[in-house]
């Protein structure tokens, strides 16, 4: 199944450069996410035209958070990168002929519009500062079960 990973994707670049001091370089983003850097600076740019991240150009250049962690959700984000498709699954064909295909599709139809908009409603209550509290969280618990422990196991 094909699965859409830039939102988590996002999510892990963000939070590593909001325990930056200074702005982060496409190519260091792209590093941590084995991608080419073109590709953070497309989905990057969607967060900058929404103004959650700022970009500087030349030498000490990079990428910053422009807002206040507490001020961004994860459905902020979501927007931000694109809505990309939530669910793998979906209807054979959007308008078919056969009656059996359109009650098929009607009620899944419903169904998946009731999920999404479960989705989207928790995306909302979930900001950047609380998925932030998490990771320091887990990562002073790792720091207690294994001091030589890195940020992240990748």
């Amino acid at each position: 199944m094909n699965r859409d990973s830039r939102l988590s994707g996002v999510l892990h670049v963000l939070l590593h450069m909001a325990d930056q001091n200074s702005p982060v370089t496409s190519e260091a983003l792209a590093r941590m996410m084995r991608t080419n850097p073109v590709v953070i600076r497309r989905v990057m740019s969607g967060l900058r035209d929404q103004g959650y991240v700022r970009s500087e150009k030349g030498h000490g250049g990079g990428w910053t958070i422009a807002r206040d962690l507490a001020e961004i959700t994860l459905r902020d984000i979501y927007d931000g990168i694109g809505s990309p498709a939530l669910f793998a699954i979906g209807n054979r064909s959007e308008a078919p002929a056969c009656a059996v295909e359109q009650a098929v599709n009607a009620a899944l139809d419903g169904s998946l519009r009731e999920a999404q908009a479960l989705l989207l409603a928790s995306l909302e209550t979930v900001t950047l500062a609380a998925l932030s509290a998490d990771f320091r969280q887990r990562l002073a618990q790792r720091a207690r079960l294994q001091p030589e422990g890195s940020t992240c196991v990748d």
